[in-house]
């Protein structure tokens, strides 16, 4: 190994950077933190790379678009040990999250799609079948209508609100919980991940999504460019995966 470090044609820290967009200060500190490996050094202490490191580099920006600079590194760092397998495990944890986000997306389009946020007119996230009148406070529902409605106990609807899922309003003069129309449709769009079987962890982060848009027909526009992403992402592991190969094949 230490033989083949040092073959081929010597390169200056320049050389790697040229092209990439780098610094020359970003390629030593590449090599510093383990994602290039240890350069030989010349009689007056100057860097001596060569196509080893030149293919490391390319190997560690392709695998960046995928699985983010820390994963990357990693990823790298494990190679330049010798722990391969153990570079690999963290690459198939990449894909398994590719895997996770496009469950997710189905899961958040399917949801919108029993909502009726589907294509086309968007009827409202109004409370649904089994509320009554009388189960409406001033400014929305309370709770045992909105659970009833559900099919659904209101220890549930509590206990989602303790995750964060949901922050009803109180009436001024009882106390008791209202649900105003936004509320009412996180709780809708919870209930369907739910019965999805989507961990309310999983959850919490979708509904914060919904808010960010201002409901859910901005975010049933957004799955597009959702797809999209992922779509790129997926490309970029695959691009990642390639260039890693030709690093592994250039350690032999």
């Amino acid at each position: 190994m230490g033989s083949k470090l040092q073959s081929g044609g010597r390169l200056r820290p320049v050389d790697l950077a040229r092209g990439h967009g780098l610094s020359t200060q970003a390629v030593r500190n590449y090599e510093e933190a383990g994602i290039l490996p240890a350069a030989a050094r010349s009689a007056h202490g100057y860097r001596r790379y060569t196509v080893l490191h030149a293919a490391a580099l390319r190997a560690f920006l392709a695998l960046v678009p995928g699985h983010g600079h820390g994963a990357a590194a990693e990823i790298m760092r494990a190679v330049n040990r010798g722990a391969v397998e153990e570079a690999f495990a963290l690459i198939d944890a990449g894909h398994v999250q590719l895997l996770e986000d496009r469950r997710t997306l189905r899961a958040v389009e399917a949801a919108l799609r029993d909502l009726g946020a589907g294509p086309g007119p968007h009827p409202g996230p109004g409370p649904g079948p089994g509320f009554r009148d009388g189960g409406r406070g001033a400014g929305g529902v309370f709770i045992g209508p909105l659970a009833g409605g559900l099919g659904v106990r209101p220890a549930t609807l509590r206990a989602w609100e303790r995750a964060g899922l949901v922050s009803p309003g109180r009436e001024a003069r009882t106390g008791y919980r209202v649900y105003d129309e936004a509320d009412v449709r996180d709780v809708r769009l919870v209930h369907q991940l739910r019965r999805g079987g989507y961990p309310l962890a999983q959850i919490a982060p979708l509904i914060g999504q919904v808010r960010a848009a201002g409901g859910l027909e901005p975010l049933g526009a957004a799955l597009g460019d959702w797809h999209g992403r992922l779509t790129v992402r997926g490309r970029a592991l695959l691009s990642g995966a390639a260039e890693l190969e030709a690093y592994l094949r250039e350690r032999g």
